[in-house]
């Protein structure tokens, strides 16, 4: 290389070589003693793992009585039924606060309001929500709606909000300026900007509510998750299998109907 030529170093974040393998080592190191202080130590995990291989034998293989059967194809049916109400829910109640949590088109002090409610319903874990509903509404489907609803407004909201953002401004000045009122705005200037997004969001939280809607059964809330419960405490594995199939089933199905509904809209 000729005297004077500069030469290209890869950009980092480290000011020295020697403070970038410290930090490295620290957090190997903090990791190692997190794993250790939760008690994931190698003997343990391998008794775990024997543990887990004698468990998946009693689950085969998969058995449940008629009876049990047509229990499962009910709750199975509950599950979907929660999750198709929440979603429309979910969704109606998203889209307001998705405009309003748009810093581009909403006035400031709307904006925190929303993007706090839109935090709120981030911050805590379906089990938790639906716990809180079974408390307030009762066991139950309902429980279960109010859980996934609640749930659906913090994601849709949060993906709508920033899809709006990121919208084609000119436009909306463009319709503002032919003189349009704020509503017409948003319908012409922001809204067919934003369709395709809406439609792939709302297929994705369907399908995201489905899985939802097969667990929050197991703190009350409807669906298949109080039969998986209540299989498991009677040390049922037979049907616990059974159950765990019938779920992986509907979940596949909704995977291939969200697949192929957001391949035919775009």
């Amino acid at each position: 290389m000729a005297a004077g030529e500069a030469t290209w170093d890869r950009p980092s974040v480290f000011p020295r070589r020697e403070v970038k393998w410290l930090t490295y080592l620290a957090v190997v190191a903090f990791f190692l003693w997190s794993a250790w202080g939760l008690g994931a130590a190698p003997g343990r995990i391998l008794d775990g793992i024997g543990n887990a291989v004698t468990l998946a034998g009693d689950f085969v293989p998969p058995e449940a009585t008629p009876r049990q059967r047509t229990r499962i194809v009910e709750k199975m049916l509950e599950s979907v039924a929660i999750a198709m109400v929440s979603t429309l829910t979910g969704i109606l109640v998203s889209v307001p606060i998705a405009f309003m949590a748009a810093e581009n088109i909403s006035p400031r002090p709307l904006y925190a309001l929303n993007r706090g409610l839109i935090s709120i319903s981030r911050a805590f874990n379906a089990i938790i929500v639906a716990i809180i509903a079974v408390k307030a509404v009762g066991f139950g489907p309902l429980a279960g709606i109010v859980t996934i609803t609640f749930k659906t407004v913090g994601f849709f909201s949060k993906l709508l909000a920033e899809d709006i953002e990121d919208i084609d401004m000119g436009s909306v000045e463009a319709v503002r300026a032919a003189g349009s009122s704020p509503v017409q705005t948003l319908l012409y200037g922001v809204v067919p900007q934003i369709v395709p997004r809406f439609a792939g969001l709302s297929i994705y939280r369907w399908d995201i509510n489905i899985r939802t809607s097969t667990i929050i059964g197991i703190v009350g809330a409807g669906g298949i998750g109080s039969v998986l419960l209540t299989a498991f405490n009677r040390y049922d594995y037979g049907y616990v299998s059974a159950i765990l199939l019938a779920i992986i089933a509907v979940v596949l199905v909704a995977e291939g109907v969200s697949a192929v509904v957001r391949r035919r809209y775009q």
